[in-house]
């Protein structure tokens, strides 16, 4: 299992680092975020709580990444007093 959590890992890393290679174009977060709330107002009606969840945390990560951008909270968290630390 070691060398499994090492390739997620990796593999992880690699998809950073080519979203970081690429140029962002105009509008992407006001397109993440329509899919947030796509993702949102398709499952908030299912009668599968499963669902339900499923489109909330896909709703949530998505309005998250387009209020954060491709840098994530952190660049947010760097101005709070907790979040000096973060680099």
């Amino acid at each position: 299992m070691v060398t499994r959590r090492k390739t997620q890992g990796s593999l992880v890393e690699r998809a950073k680092a080519q979203d970081g290679a690429r140029d962002s174009f105009p509008g992407e977060h006001w397109l993440v975020l329509g899919a947030g709330i796509a993702a949102w107002a398709l499952t908030r009606t299912s009668p599968s709580v499963v669902v339900r969840t499923a489109g909330m945390l896909a709703a949530t990560a998505l309005v998250g990444r387009a209020a954060s951008g491709r840098d994530g909270l952190s660049k947010l968290l760097r101005y709070t007093p907790l979040g000096r630390r973060i680099r």
